[in-house]
């Protein structure tokens, strides 16, 4: 009845032996799957709230240390993907290396990482989309685009694009993985041209006086309830622990490893490169965005109130460029679904292997035959997801997800590491260099972030994780696999 109890690697083998999913992904099908759920409301969304809430035009800095940080985790992820080629990302990596708690706790993060930033970036698209369709002249009535609470009139109302986008992407995914994928090596083609059309044709209209200061002196940012501070170096640091949300997504590749063609060799590969592209990618997008506009224009309440919302899209339209604006509009909109397919993905992999190790209930694991994908697990996350969506104020749900990222790249830096020391013998076909190190750099950054994440995002995800061990001991722990074997 151990809670440390561990799942043998031999169990892991078993496992891949009997799953019914379908093995149709190869390395760049893998890599477009971790760009495609990078770049999205990181450079769409983020960017404009990185600029005037933390960092100023040194927001450049806080993608190269979020970057950074990444890759310490990402080596640590691709060493154990070539070892536990397994659908279940860090929650696997857990299981087979420190045990079952310390596995069923990670897992219980991920939500926070994937199912909540599912959310999140629902609604982001829905603004994406009433923006697109204004652009033509059509207004949605406020009660069908806004939640309850955000809602300034009377009477019911709902984000329907929101709630519509979600099911629409569970119709895709659960057709079959080698289709979904086919619409993400797309969607991601037109996002990485999009995004390379931003740095060129921005790069015409910088205005290197916005430049100025490139780290702004440090002070407070005044709201209606609140005041926070914001640049000089702890605004550097703050920004790289907000904007972190927007490199959720390369871990998203380790979970698909159950459906990879060649999992020990390309899961690594696809991991370390979706990585490397979006760095760099984000680093040049925030630097031409901050010389196209000042970062103080990014106020809500100054000139431009709604610019916060779709920055890259009105740096454009404020430079006189609103046919660059519509093409934004037009490729964030559809670029988003591409993120919004590979976290609902993510998170059914994750839940497909809790459920098959009995922590959860066993409809999470039961696959479909004939598309190869776990149909009802999705329907049911669908339903979850779009609803919340559709009917809850999200604002704290990028630094929630923020936290459940960082929370599992740091266990999976200790998780290597040990695994490294209690089995050093395991053919591994891609090995962390100067392990100690990496692993160590790894821990105390991801550790930092989270300490600079909001105060009200560590509460709530305090109390997240706090509800799943009161989960797992009531109902995870005498249903585990594990346990009914001994």
């Amino acid at each position: 009845m151990s809670i440390w109890r561990i799942k043998p690697i031999s169990a892991f083998e078993a496992d891949m032996k009997k799953s019914d999913l379908k093995r149709v992904l190869g390395k760049w099908s893998l890599t477009a799957i971790g760009v495609g759920a990078i770049i999205g409301g990181g450079i769409f969304v983020l960017t404009g709230t990185g600029a005037y809430y933390h960092a100023g035009p040194a927001l450049a800095i806080s993608f190269i240390i979020a970057g950074i940080a990444c890759v310490f985790a990402a080596l640590c992820y691709s060493e154990f993907a070539s070892i536990l080629p397994v659908e279940g990302s860090a929650y696997a990596y857990a299981y087979g290396t420190i045990g079952e708690i310390f596995a069923w706790i990670i897992g219980w993060g991920l939500i926070l990482e994937y199912a909540m930033g599912s959310m999140t970036v629902a609604v982001s698209w829905s603004g994406y989309f009433n923006k697109l369709l204004k652009i033509f002249h059509i207004q949605l009535p406020e009660w069908l685009t806004t939640d309850p609470a955000s809602y300034t009139g009377e009477g019911f109302s709902m984000n329907l694009p929101a709630f519509l986008i979600v099911l629409f992407v569970i119709s895709i995914l659960i057709k079959g993985t080698q289709n979904a994928a086919k619409a993400n090596n797309m969607i991601v083609l037109l996002k990485v041209s999009a995004v390379v059309f931003v740095i060129i044709a921005g790069a015409f209209f910088i205005n290197i006086d916005n430049w100025s200061p490139f780290i702004p002196e440090a002070t407070q940012i005044i709201e209606k309830e609140s005041t926070h501070s914001a640049y000089g170096i702890t605004g550097i640091i703050s920004g790289a622990a907000a904007i972190f949300f927007a490199y959720v997504g390369f871990d998203a590749v380790s979970t698909q490893a159950g459906e990879a063609i060649n999992p020990k060799k390309d899961v690594p590969f696809a991991i370390i490169a979706s990585l490397l592209i979006c760095t760099i990618l984000y680093i040049l997008v925030s630097l031409v965005l901050t010389g196209m506009m000042n970062y103080q224009d990014f106020n809500p309440l100054g000139k431009y109130p709604d610019a916060i919302k779709a920055p890259v899209a009105y740096a454009f339209d404020i430079a006189g460029q609103g046919w660059a604006g519509l093409i934004i509009t037009v490729a964030a909109t559809i670029g988003l679904i591409s993120v919004l397919m590979v976290m609902i993905m993510g998170q059914s992999r994750i839940f497909l292997g809790m459920s098959k190790d009995g922590l959860i209930p066993q409809v999470f694991s039961k696959v479909n035959q004939a598309s190869g994908t776990p149909k009802t697990n999705l329907m049911i996350l669908g339903a979850v997801i779009s609803i919340v969506a559709a009917f809850t104020p999200i604002n704290e749900l990028a630094d929630m997800t923020s936290f459940g990222t960082l929370f599992a790249f740091t266990m999976v830096c200790i998780a290597v590491w040990m695994l490294r020391i209690k089995q050093p013998n395991l053919t591994r076909t891609f090995k962390v260099p100067a392990l100690p190190v990496i692993a160590v750099c790894g821990i105390l950054i991801n550790s930092y972030l989270i300490i600079n994440l909001s105060a009200k995002a560590q509460l709530f995800s305090g109390c997240w994780l706090l509800i799943g061990i009161v989960i797992y001991f009531s109902y995870s722990k005498s249903r585990s696999r594990l346990n009914n074997q001994n």
